[in-house]
């Protein structure tokens, strides 16, 4: 849909913050000192990804700044986008990226802009952009996929400060984002960091190496892996036993959701269970008749395990919803033995997972599953009881601090993108710039004063010449 409102009220509206700026600065709108070039409707039939004719910019590909589509047709000419030109997507987000990849075409829905002025720096001109765009996406209508105009885009009401403090800003901009950018890709790293240390709390867990100094004989490895799973051997005080042995494994049923009579009861599904937990939020509720209550009936300390989505994902129960709760066919309940705590199950489980060796027991090509069949082979290890509470409890400990890591990182990686925001309104209302006014009075004044240059760039615009509209031409082999 079209954008329905004014380059002015947009500029008084000031939706995201990055439009207002400084007293002593103009506006001008883009056309003066760029052209917008629209791209060309090749052939989706000659397009490839081959490698075979020449690269091609779609919309998809402006935001990753690369594409892998080529062009195998017939070239036009004045449709080529190389390293450093600016690229807009006319559809959805209108993103923009300054383009660092190879030489490519310019395909439909995405335009260049070539800044033909003397007067606008380019790297300002980059950064200032983003912020109008956004705000006629958040003024354009739509049902479907918003469209952004070349009438539009040349209408914009962009800033003009003296040519000087454009570079002085650009080259703020570039120091401080290029900080900023740096901060947020190592925060990105912590996650990943916290993942694979989490996956090591696991592996010292079920290998007994989280317990080896609580142990008396902590130097003592004996068992070695069962058939055909590649274990590193256990403490001679474990056993391994299978599932079949220590748990009461029980696969719900698929409920008539349509029946008409029966007690109301809430239907746990594998959509429902975590990680070690649960959501609850969209928890369906069904009728049920007192067989099926009593038959599927979940009680705190149950392991309800995900026979499919993502096979072998489980939480325990603790009885947090008032009422009696049943489950779907896609869980297995699991009731353990007093050879077995609830927590070293669903330990197991999650580091059996991520390690891959679960998969062993999934079937399945493209829709994997865990059947009460496989899981009636799956071997598990068995410390004693105080020992599966002791190593519970420390990976309790140790995953409760990578959380707390984890939210911390968050909270940072939230101040560091608003931190963006920040910097950019400032740049813009003339306060990343305020000491080097007070210094350089002469590059801001008369004939280098904003209203000044605005006359030249109108007077340098006033000189191009347009070309004259012809008839498409035709394409060049």
């Amino acid at each position: 849909m079209a954008f329905n409102s004014t380059p002015q009220h947009v500029v008084e509206q000031n939706i995201n913050g990055l439009l207002e700026i400084h007293s002593t600065w103009q506006r001008l709108p883009l056309s003066l000192i760029s052209d917008v070039k629209n791209g060309f409707a090749f052939k989706s039939a000659d397009f490839n990804v081959q490698g075979e004719g020449e690269r091609l910019i779609r919309i998809r590909d402006v935001l990753p700044g690369d594409t892998k589509t080529y062009y195998s047709g017939a070239i036009p000419n004045g449709y080529w986008v190389n390293p450093d030109d600016i690229v807009v997507g006319m559809d959805g987000d209108f993103n923009l990226a300054w383009w660092q990849s190879k030489p490519a075409l310019l395909n439909q829905r995405v335009c260049r802009l070539d800044v033909i002025s003397r007067n606008y720096e380019k790297r300002f001109f980059y950064r200032v952009l983003p912020g109008y765009l956004e705000a006629v996406n958040l003024n354009t209508s739509s049902t479907t996929v918003k469209h952004l105009s070349s009438k539009t885009l040349n209408e914009l009401l962009i800033p003009l400060p003296p040519l000087a403090e454009q570079e002085v800003i650009a080259d703020k901009l570039d120091t401080l984002l290029a900080q900023v950018e740096n901060t947020k890709t190592r925060l990105e790293r912590i996650p990943q960091i916290l993942k694979r240390f989490r996956q090591s709390v696991l592996a010292a867990a079920v290998s007994g190496r989280l317990t080896e100094e609580w142990r008396s004989n902590s130097d003592s490895y004996g068992h070695e892996s069962a058939e055909d799973w590649k274990w590193p051997p256990v403490p001679v005080t474990w056993e391994v036993k299978r599932y079949p042995e220590l748990v009461e494994s029980r696969l719900g049923k698929m409920l008539d959701k349509a029946k008409n009579s029966g007690i109301p009861t809430k239907y746990l599904g594998n959509i429902n269970v975590r990680w070690f937990d649960f959501n609850l939020t969209d928890v369906q509720e069904i009728l049920v008749s007192e067989t099926e209550r009593s038959e599927l009936a979940i009680r705190p300390g149950d392991v309800l395990i995900c026979e499919g989505g993502e096979p072998g994902r489980c939480a325990i129960w603790d009885s947090r919803l008032e009422g009696q709760m049943v489950f779907q066919k896609a869980l297995h309940r699991a009731r353990v033995s007093k050879a077995l705590i609830p927590e070293w199950l669903a330990l197991n489980l999650k580091h059996d997972a991520d390690s891959l060796v679960l998969d062993q027991l999934f079937t399945g090509t493209t829709i994997k599953h865990l059947t009460g069949k496989a899981l009636k082979t799956y071997p598990l290890r068995v410390p004693p009881v105080e020992e599966q509470t002791e190593i519970v409890r420390r990976v309790d400990q140790l995953f409760a601090h990578a959380d707390r890591i984890e939210q911390q990182v968050n909270s940072a990686l939230a101040r560091v993108n608003n931190l963006t925001q920040s910097i950019l309104a400032k740049a813009f209302r003339g306060e990343l710039t305020e000491q080097w006014r007070k210094d350089n009075p002469d590059l801001i004044s008369g004939e280098n004063s904003a209203e000044a240059l605005l006359e030249r760039v109108k007077a340098e615009r006033a000189k191009v010449v347009k070309p004259k509209r012809t008839r498409k031409a035709k394409a060049s082999a």
